[in-house]
Order: structure tokens, then C-alpha cells, then sequence
């Protein structure tokens, strides 16, 4: 049986495909088109799913698409119709595309299928497609489950009970009443992007005091102990307009918006810290009910609030749950597998035994590029390069590039699904370094300097450097750093951490891994086994073997505003771009010292390309 899950029109399009119930491949559209959050239809991933297990559309069984469009369209007219006039703006922006191609999925995907797939579609709903991301690839047998993001259909939270092969909702909490739409409202009070400057409020929140909470508890919300609450509407603007706050938001929160890339000031550090604190309180809220309702030990987490490291991190030591699975592509696109996954077990009722860590393959289910097809890419471009078919060679040559201060990018295996860089297409670094979370961050990725890295650490030495018993191969959870190996804080140090300018407060040495760990002493934490990550693990294997030190910094291989990289081009394009020291690709080594004075003659248009999107 072959079931090809769809996600697309509305924001970051994926597909995925299932063969017999594996997962065979999965891939963001994204990565092939370079226009990040891309949402049209993902004809590009499509193909590379097809081209991965051999087969054509002719051979599809079913094709699944994330969501049910007509029960979104009645959310749609049922919101303009209880805030007109008001809402006339939106209204006509939207309407067009509904009225051509989103109220047409059925003719869209065939079209785009090249009318070759004459078989059922089938529409889940798209918290039932979150669900079932988050339970049937999770090493659970039963399992509660907790869905959270903006906004599906309807729905903007759910509780389910996940057994076998089987999925019950049991409870949701619907628009507009969403706590992803609550964060994303002081993401873009805060001066960043919607649906994708969540990550940098989170971020920027360690930074600062929740001295709002209390605020927005009482004035923007209605909480209940069940974790369910109702948003007062009179402060938010996603209703009825084309901005996610108003001015009597602005009001209660001592003034307008920050402007993008304008000076983020001490009240933007505690806005972050105050709704970080307030997400966190309401996912305690709804955990302690999903336990409740289940009566289940293991929980299983989707939606794009689960990217919410943090509160992850928290909700693990809060014990509510004995163990905790979140899916790695938590996010729309993540809806593409879920959707497969759904029709597979719950429609077709085919028998489920899940597998000792999971089925998500260490998350590389994108492309792979064999060594020929890299050296002909290099060879085009006339790059200078040594490929090294020896792997104790090259991981020495890398590791010990890290180990002298040098940033690596490092390009490998199959690509990541999902919005992290996990090993295979990754840029790395010393995590011992002072300066290097700060250059980074302003001369590689391009982006603001507060932003911190995070840790990929080997599995077994993961507790000598954080507080974490559980594994975190996905870099989804949050956990503090090890006591053992924080440094004290000088009185330069402590007037540093309250500077206004936020580098110097970065530049501090925390902890003997200071340029992973964040100003609260915090990581996000990625441990890395060979099982998962293969050649990644032995390289940091190596590292450790010439430092002693079994942590590096793990970022995703791309400059801001870009999607992470597909291919051996883009690769070698954004290490060209920027001032890495080292690419690796596959068996390939190249130094940018090496590399002839032509190549480097874009940089400029590759960087107004993405890094000011």
C-alpha cells in the first residue's frame, strides 16, 4: 500500500510518503524552491518522495491532504461574518484564493499530479493529522496525546487517546480561543515574524523578567484549571485584520510595537520572558488534563507550539508524564506524514508495533547526494577540493578544524524533515569558544546576535553536561547545564549580563561549553548516537578524543532568511557567502583559503537574497 501525505496553500507545503506503513521518505518544499515557509502546492518534494521509493503516481493507493479545506472555509466566513464591516481587508485578500483553487483540492492535486492519480483522497482534519505525527511514529504503545498550534479547521488544541492503532479526540479547545495565536500575537508585538520569529522570542526570553505575567493573565485571558481559556478579543486583531494585535494591546503594554530590526529594549526581553512564562503554565495545565482523561503514562506532542523547547524541557520534569515523545516536524509540514499515517492505521486498520526509539529515522528522510554527484557539482564551479575516501581522515582533518577555533560546514547523509539541522546539514563549531557564539551568529548566520546555538552532544556523555536523563536526538528539549561545569560570574561579569547592548552580555563565560549555553544556563540539547546520526556521532567521537570535550555547536546550514540547504550548490553557495573556514560535503573537503577569488564574487547578491528576508 503506498499513501503519499500532502501539505500545501497555507504555510510551509510538504509531502511524505508511506510503503507498507514505512516511512520512506519526507521533504519540506522549501528546500528545493529556496523561498523559505514556501506554500505552494510541493511539487518539487512530491517528486523527490515518488523518485525515492521507485514508483510513480499511477502506483499511489491514496493521496491525503493535511486538512479538510471546507470546514476551514466555514471558520473563515463564520469569523468575517461576526466582526463585519470590520473585516472587509482581510475578506478580499482571502477570498481569491479560496474561490480558485482551495475550495478545488481534489481537481489542484490532481492537475498538479498530472492527472495520473485516479484513486480516493481522503481530508483528515488537521489536528487528527497532528495527532497522528505525534502517536504512530513515537515508540509508545498507548499514549496520550496533546496538539497545539494556531489555528486547523476549528480546532486549536486537542487531547486524544492514542492505543494501538487507534486515535479518540476527547477534548479541544477551537478558534479563536489559541494559544498559538497568543504567542504569535507577541511575537509580532515583539518586531518578528509571524510563523517563523517564534524561535527568536523564545530565544530572546532568558533575557529577561516575566514581569507581565500577571498582566496578561488578568486582562487577555481567561484561564481554567483544565488548561482550557478564552482570549479577550477586544486587545487582538487576527479576526478581523491583517495584524495580529491593536492599539489597546499596545496601550496595556506601555506603547507600540517594535519595529523590525529596530533596537529590541528591555521591555521586548520581558514581554518574551512574561508569555514564555504564561505557555508554559497553560501547557502544565492541559498535560495534567490529557493524564486525566487517559489515564496514560506516555505523552506524544504536535502542533507548532510542541517546537517550544522550553516549555518541553519544564513539562519533562514536571513528572506528569513517565515519558514524553514530540514529533521533530511538529509543524504544518509535519502534517503531510500525519495525514499518510492516519490513513494507514486508523482507516485501513492495519496493525501497528512500534520500534525501539521511533520511526522517524533520526529525522532523515530528505535527499541524500552520492560523492560523483558532488565532485561533478564542484568540478562545474571550478572549486578546489580533496576528497578524502578515508573516514578516520577526514573526521581527524574536521575535528581538528573545530578544535582550532574554525566554523565547519557540514553537509552529509539524507536531509532533516522538519525546522532543525540535526547532522546532516549542519554548520558546526567549538562550543568551548568565547567569541564564537556572537561571530556566529553576526558573521555566518547573519542574524541577531542574542540568538543562542545549540549543543549536539554525544549520548553518553549527555549528563556529565546537562541536567537531562531522557535522550533529545530531535533538539526539542531545553535542560540546564551541569553545575559541575558552570563558572562563577566576575563583577565585570554580573555588570555585563545587565548591559542594554545584548553582545556583551553573550560574550560572558558562562559555563566550560559557553557558547552553547544560554544567559539562564540553559542548552537546547541534541544527543547524538550512532544509530541516528552515523558519521555525525563519530566526528564528535573524535573531537572528544582530541579535546576531551564530547560537545560541539550544532546550527542549521543556512543564513538567515534562507531555508536550510538542499544540495551540494547550495552548500557550496552559502559557505562561499559567508565566513565558514571549512566545507564538508560527503567525503569532500574544501578551505575556503583555497578557493579561487571568482567563486567568492556573488557574495553580495546571495546575501540580499535572504539575509535581510
Amino acid at each position: 500500500m503506498k499513501i503519499l501525505g500532502i501539505s500545501a496553500f497555507y504555510h510551509d507545503s510538504s509531502a511524505a510518503l508511506l510503503v507498507d506503513g514505512k516511512i520512506v521518505a519526507a521533504a519540506q518544499e522549501e528546500r528545493f524552491t529556496r523561498e523559505k515557509h514556501d506554500s505552494e502546492f510541493p511539487t518539487n518534494a512530491v517528486q523527490y518522495c515518488l523518485d525515492e521509493a521507485g514508483i510513480t503516481t499511477e502506483q499511489l493507493d491514496f493521496v491525503t491532504f493535511y486538512e479538510k479545506p471546507f470546514l476551514k472555509f466555514d471558520r473563515l466566513l463564520e469569523t468575517y461574518f461576526a466582526v463585519a464591516p470590520s473585516g472587509l481587508r482581510s475578506f478580499l485578500a482571502a477570498m481569491p484564493q479560496w474561490l480558485k483553487r482551495k475550495l478545488h483540492l481534489p481537481r489542484e492535486i490532481r492537475k498538479k499530479l498530472e492527472g495520473e492519480h485516479n484513486r480516493a483522497f481522503v481530508f483528515p482534519r488537521h489536528h487528527e493529522s497532528h495527532a497522528a505525527s505525534a502517536f504512530y511514529p513515537s515508540p509508545f504503545t498507548d499514549a496520550a496525546i496533546l496538539t497545539l498550534d494556531g489555528v486547523g479547521e476549528w480546532e486549536c488544541a486537542t487531547i486524544s487517546d492514542g492505543e494501538n492503532n487507534q486515535i479518540q479526540v476527547l477534548k479541544s479547545l477551537n478558534f479563536p480561543h489559541s494559544l498559538g495565536l497568543l504567542y504569535s500575537a507577541f511575537t509580532y508585538f515583539c518586531g518578528f515574524r509571524v510563523n517563523s520569529g517564534e524561535y527568536k522570542l523564545m530565544g530572546l526570553a532568558p533575557y529577561g523578567k516575566p514581569v507581565y505575567r500577571d498582566l496578561i493573565m488578568d486582562r487577555l485571558l481567561d484561564l481554567k484549571e483544565d488548561g482550557s481559556f478564552r482570549l479577550r478579543l477586544e486587545y487582538f486583531n487576527f479576526c478581523q485584520g491583517l495584524t495580529m494585535t491593536n492599539n489597546r494591546f499596545a496601550s496595556l503594554f506601555e506603547g507600540p510595537r517594535r519595529l523590525p530590526e529596530s533596537q529590541i529594549t528591555e521591555r521586548e526581553m520581558n514581554l518574551a520572558a512574561s508569555i514564555q512564562k504564561v505557555t508554559e503554565e497553560i501547557v502544565f495545565r492541559m498535560a495534567k488534563t490529557a493524564r486525566e482523561l487517559t489515564g496514560k503514562t506516555n505523552l506524544c506532542l504536535s502542533g507548532g507550539v510542541a517546537l517550544n523547547c522550553v516549555a518541553n524541557g519544564k513539562l519533562m520534569r514536571e513528572k506528569i508524564f513517565k515519558n514524553i515523545w514530540v514529533q521533530p516536524a511538529s509543524g504544518d509540514a509535519g502534517g503531510a506524514l500525519g495525514a499518510a499515517l492516519l490513513v494507514h492505521y486508523k482507516l485501513l486498520e492495519n496493525e501497528r508495533h512500534p520500534s525501539v526509539g521511533d520511526d522517524m529515522m533520526g529525522g532523515r528522510l530528505g535527499p541524500a547526494f552520492s560523492n560523483s554527484e558532488i565532485e561533478k557539482n564542484l568540478k562545474k564551479h571550478g572549486a578546489v577540493y580533496r576528497r578524502l575516501d578515508d573516514e578516520e581522515a577526514l573526521l581527524q582533518e574536521t575535528a581538528s578544524g573545530i578544535a582550532d577555533g574554525k566554523v565547519i560546514g557540514w553537509f552529509q547523509d539524507r536531509m532533516e524533515f522538519g525546522p532543525r539541522a540535526l547532522g546532516a546539514r549542519s554548520i558546526i563549531g567549538d562550543a568551548r569558544s568565547s567569541i564564537m557564539q556572537s561571530q556566529m551568529n553576526l558573521r555566518i548566520k547573519y542574524r541577531e546576535s542574542f540568538r543562542p546555538f545549540a549543543p549536539s552532544v554525544l549520548r553518553e556523555d549527555a549528563s556529565h553536561y546537562f541536567e537531562l536523563e531522557e535522550e533529545s536526538p530531535y533538539m526539542l528539549i531545553v535542560a540546564d547545564v551541569q553545575k559541575g561545569i558552570q563558572r562563577d560570574l566576575s563583577e565585570q561579569d554580573m555588570a555585563a549580563m545587565l548591559d542594554p547592548d545584548l553582545i556583551k552580555r553573550v560574550n560572558v563565560e558562562r559555563s566550560d561549553i559557553t557558547a552553547v549555553t544560554h544567559v539562564d544556563m540553559s542548552a537546547r540539547v541534541q544527543t547524538v548516537d550512532e544509530q541516528r546520526h552515523g558519521r555525525y556521532y563519530r566526528l564528535i567521537r573524535e573531537f572528544k578524543k582530541q579535546t576531551g570535550c564530547g560537545v560541539i555547536i550544532n546550527t542549521s546550514f543556512n543564513v538567515r532568511g534562507e531555508p536550510i540547504v538542499h544540495s551540494p550548490e547550495d552548500a557550496l553557495r552559502c559557505f562561499l557567502a559567508t565566513d565558514m573556514d571549512i566545507l564538508v560535503l560527503e567525503n569532500c573537503l574544501l578551505h575556503k583559503s583555497e578557493q579561487p577569488e571568482y567563486l567568492k564574487s556573488d557574495r553580495e547578491t546571495y546575501l540580499r537574497e535572504f539575509a535581510l528576508a
